[in-house]
């Protein structure tokens, strides 16, 4: 079928032979394209617009021919969500806690400590009416209910969210999988010492707590020391190892202390050079090993994630690494490998967490990866597709072979051992689940088969359904083409399209949007509707309603003759234009009538009179868009057009009164001939003919704008000539260094100085200043503003100094409001010469200090402000200055070169001629206030500038100022003015910060404390209360 435009063409050829009085029904249904054969299904890619007629593409592929009935629905099968028989059940990932799953599901499999914890008393849950939901409170009652619904759920996977919130984890952010597991088992053995049962308290200690001691020997004397401690885990160093053994050898290494770290020796009475190492004297029925494969690095400020290859054994014999010796002691040491949690990721901040747990029941080996389990095939343990999947770098290192019997992985970061028993108790083996909270996991399960019955009665629904509409769509669609000379309705192509979605809830048809100003369908909305037999139109509107209905009576003969008769004019402006064209390249004949064209109308007068017919061809769109509450691209382009956009002819010689412009080199003259063809386009333009006048009224303003210029030009010159060194800003008087020859200076704004000297400087284009202003700097009371010490400072800004001469001429020249002077009053009877100022109106004290507490609030309540940041290097700034910044506006850079010099250094621009009357040159008692300075921050090299704001604390600036110079936050001595910055947890604006303060930085030398730097960065909620 041909594209949307050539049917459009096709529907009004017939307007070139046909005048608008002349149309017929025929001409009609050309327009409304009628009689445009309908599409076959397989012809169209995608439904014809254009085409009233085609009914393919609309969504009817989905309906015809035999359907699937899962095509009926989008809810999964309940029974995929249901736990299979003989596997484990996984837990959901609430954003990043897969790193808590991993160490739940390897707990959950260490029997012993399930064992206990379902011996934990909970008389809450005893005494649980099972008509409420049951919601756990304490750490031990959730990982009990949470450990029998592991254990005896119908669900595939459970959801930990209250044991997480409980902890007050953020499921946002993924923690320190390591620091995780100490602080919980902490926190668990501490919840776990508060019960009742002897038996109970100690079972942490029981499962994970082995013993080792620091042993000190000293080399004078060879005395030795013995530090005990206990362990739940061994920090196992992986840098620069192969195996586990290497890694545990390194462990129990001996560690010289000599120089800065050598050893106070009791015996000895003083620091002697020693040895330390630890030595392991008992090891627990679990032994975790951390594997440290996240470490800080300080290049970058950040923790990494070392790529170390590391095999370790399924059977692991610790006996070489005990201190005591014995064949009893050597059945005591053989441990079988029970968990390896694994980390996906290139980086330590992210990645992913799974774990591969032995069921100790079957020794099958089991890939925990939140809510998917996939048992191991032989009982054996395979890492291979985890290392399959890590990260890809440029360096890849292969994997070295493993020997029988043992492993080697990159990603593995803990291992977990269990003793080896000779034989396994059934009793031990099977942990039976609580009555109580074996009622609490029926009811689940009861609420979980409910949840499965609702979801297959709402997938039976969907399915009767959709079988119910796919027989009413071909049964409906074979109705839907309208035969040649049957009655016919149109209806929405959308409104049909959203008949056969059936994910849509189907509305009642709406054809208002269709109609045109005569209350008929518009020709131009044909290609939105779609032609359907009155037989199919009869259904649709019985089963949904909906109308007005549109049938063949609502073809509107008006819009189509108004068209025909716009589309000719169309065709007829080409001929008109070229001559046109031609005429007004003649010239005039004298005594022949002329009349006055603008000349940007003549330029643009076809396309001025294409954009009415076309208005015109739209108008009874607009009418539509009104009654249906649409817009068209029209009125959108007149609101967003440009203002001074020409809109109707002849406009360019129309003055604000109406008459014709004084511009004469606007307009040219036309003959009559050429002007009576432009009115039959432009009917209503002005019309002014040769001999008309300009507008008397512009003529007149023109003589007086005239005659203002040059008396505004006469006053500037008087204004200048009679204040000229307070144009010129020379011979101006400071507070700094008051006159010697006046004891009083007179104050006007210094807005007023900068308005009267631009009307100097263009007189003809500014207006003159009338009066001076002073009671801007007046508070509601009559009072001064400011004092003689805050113009000292930064009110000067505010401010203008006139000499009394000055002010004379000024009170002569300008209305002014209120006189405003500053006086010096010396003491005659003191011999130190004591002088005071005061000024008229006197300062008025309590605006002065609401002014002063306004400011400060301003200061501490900033937002994106600047602040700079130096770094200092031994206590001293780095003040060599930067680069010049090229991209300084013209005015930044006249501040740049009038700066003062320094001392000692010559100015040239100072230093011009002898008697000082063009320059000013400077000595040692000059004071350099006089010379305007520059307001810009002059930035140092070692200086960087942030953006902050005043409610933010200073650890975040500190973080900014670590991205900034790559220096730690705990490395980081921050002063202002001297002060020390110290509080990290109080905002910018309580210590003192305000936009453009600079701030110096000391970095203090590296240390070599690893240990403490992970510390530094561990914070969560959780963290916190441990």
């Amino acid at each position: 079928m041909a594209p949307r435009i050539q049917l459009e063409k096709a529907a009004w050829r017939w307007v070139d032979s046909v005048r608008p009085e002349d149309i017929t029904q025929e001409h009609i249904d050309l327009a409304y394209r009628i009689a445009v054969s309908a599409c076959k299904r397989g012809t169209c890619r995608r439904n014809c617009k254009g085409n009233p007629n085609c009914l393919v593409g609309i969504g009817e592929h989905l309906w015809l021919g035999e359907i699937d009935e899962n095509t009926f629905h989008n809810i999964d099968d309940p029974n995929s969500e249901r736990r299979d028989k003989n596997t484990f059940v996984g837990l959901t990932n609430l954003g990043a806690t897969c790193y808590v799953n991993t160490f739940l599901q390897v707990w959950f499999h260490n029997l012993e400590l399930r064992r206990m914890l379902y011996m934990c008393q909970n008389s809450r849950a005893e005494g649980h009416n099972i008509e409420s939901d049951y919601e756990p409170r304490t750490i031990c009652e959730h990982l009990q209910y949470l450990f029998a619904l592991l254990q005896n759920s119908n669900r595939r996977y459970i959801d930990p969210s209250g044991l997480v919130k409980a902890l007050g984890l953020d499921t946002g952010q993924q923690q320190d999988a390591q620091e995780f597991s100490k602080l919980f088992l902490s926190l668990l053995e501490d919840t776990l010492s508060k019960q009742k049962d002897p038996s109970l308290q100690n079972v942490i200690q029981q499962q994970f707590c082995g013993q080792f001691s620091y042993v000190t020997v000293c080399n004078q004397c060879s005395r030795s020391s013995a530090l005990p401690s206990r362990f739940y885990e061994l920090e196992l160093n992986i840098q620069g190892h192969k195996n586990l053994t290497e890694c545990i050898t390194e462990f129990l290494k001996e560690e010289k202390l000599d120089g800065d770290n050598r050893y106070y020796c009791e015996s000895c009475q003083s620091k002697q050079s020693a040895t330390r190492r630890i030595k392991l004297h008992s090891l627990p029925p679990t032994l975790n090993l951390q594997l440290m494969r996240f470490v800080f690095d300080r290049q970058s400020g950040h923790k990494k994630k070392l790529n170390t290859f590391i095999s370790f054994p399924e059977v692991l014999d610790m006996s070489p690494f005990l201190e005591a010796k014995g064949i009893l002691l050597l059945s005591f040491c053989t441990y079988e490998l029970s968990a390896v949690l694994i980390h996906r990721g290139v980086s330590a901040y992210s990645g992913h967490y799974i774990a591969h747990v032995r069921d100790a029941r079957t020794n099958d080996w089991y890939k925990f990866n939140d809510e998917e389990i996939e048992k191991m095939e032989g009982k054996k343990l395979q890492l291979g597709t985890e290392e399959d999947l890590a990260e890809t770098v440029k360096s890849q290192t292969r994997k070295p072979k493993s020997s029988k019997g043992y492993h080697c992985s990159r990603n593995a970061y803990m291992l977990v051992y269990k003793l080896q028993m000779e034989e396994a108790d059934q009793t031990q083996i099977n942990v039976e689940v609580p009555a109580f909270l074996q009622r609490l996991v029926d009811q689940d399960n009861k609420k979980f088969e409910e949840w499965c019955s609702e979801m297959a009665d709402m997938r039976k629904q969907s399915v009767d359904k959709g079988k119910a509409k796919h027989v009413e769509v071909k049964e409906l669609y074979e109705l839907l083409p309208a035969q040649d000379g049957e009655p016919y309705e149109f209806v929405p192509v959308e409104w049909l399209k959203e008949w056969l979605d059936d994910s849509t809830a189907i509305k009642a048809i709406d054809n208002s949007s269709f109609l045109c100003s005569h209350g008929k369908l518009h020709p131009d909305r044909v290609g939105d509707a779609k032609r359907i037999s009155h037989t199919a139109a009869e259904i649709l509107y019985g089963r949904y309603g909906g109308g007005p209905r549109i049938d063949r009576s609502f073809l509107c003969g008006d819009c189509v003759t108004q068209r025909c008769h716009v589309l000719r004019l169309k065709n007829q402006l080409n001929e008109d234009y070229r001559e046109v064209t031609n005429l007004a390249k003649a010239q005039l004949k004298s005594g022949d009538p002329g009349f006055w064209v603008g000349k940007a109308s003549l330029r643009q007068w076809r396309q001025l009179a294409l954009e009415q017919l076309e208005e015109e061809e739209e108008e009874t769109k607009h009418t539509n868009c009104k009654t249906n509450g649409e817009k068209t691209s029209n009125s959108v382009k007149e609101n967003d057009g440009d203002t001074d956009e020409m809109k109707s002819f002849n406009e360019d010689i129309l003055c604000c009164h109406g008459g014709l412009s004084i511009q004469e080199t606007e307009r040219r003259l036309v003959s009559a001939e050429v002007w009576s063809k432009l009115k039959v386009y432009f009917p209503k333009a002005p019309e002014f003919t040769q001999q008309q006048d300009s507008c008397q009224q512009c003529m007149r303003l023109e003589r007086e704008g005239k005659e203002n210029e040059a008396l505004n030009r006469m006053m500037a010159s008087e204004q200048k000539s009679s204040l000229l060194n307070l144009f010129q800003e020379k011979n101006r008087p400071t507070l700094q260094k008051w006159p010697q020859d006046t004891d009083i200076l007179y104050i006007v704004p210094l807005f007023f100085v900068d308005e009267w000297r631009k009307f100097i400087r263009r007189p003809a284009k500014s207006n003159p200043v009338s009066s001076v202003g002073n009671s801007i700097l007046l508070c509601p009371h009559g009072g001064f503003m400011f004092t003689y010490d805050s113009m000292l400072q930064g009110d000067a800004q505010h401010i203008a100094l006139l000499w009394p001469a000055e002010w004379e001429v000024v009170c002569r020249l300008f209305l002014v409001d209120q006189t405003i002077s500053i006086c010096r009053i010396c003491d005659p009877t003191q011999d130190n010469g004591n002088v005071q100022y005061h000024t008229q109106p006197e300062l008025c004290r309590e605006c002065r200090e609401g002014f002063i507490f306004q400011q400060q609030r301003d200061l501490r309540e900033y937002a994106q402000a600047t602040v700079y940041v130096r770094k200092v290097i031994d206590n001293k700034r780095m003040i060599k200055e930067a680069p010049p910044e090229f991209s300084m506006s013209g005015s930044e850079a006249e501040d740049e070169k009038e700066e003062p010099k320094v001392e000692g250094e010559k100015d040239p621009d100072f230093n011009q001629s002898q008697d000082g009357a063009k320059r000013q040159k400077l000595s040692e008692g000059c004071s350099a206030v006089a010379i305007r300075r520059s307001m810009r921050h002059r930035k140092l090299r070692g200086e960087k500038a942030l953006i902050v704001s005043a409610n933010q604390t200073l650890k975040e600036l500190k973080i900014q100022i670590m991205h900034a110079f790559s220096v730690a936050p705990f490395d980081q001595n921050l002063s202002i003015d001297g002060r020390c910055l110290t509080d990290d947890s109080a905002t910018l604006g309580s210590l003192g910060v305000f936009p453009e303060s600079i701030i110096c930085l000391k970095a203090d030398e590296p240390i070599a404390d690893y240990a403490a730097m992970d510390d530094a960065y561990q914070g969560t909620i959780f963290f916190c209360q441990t």
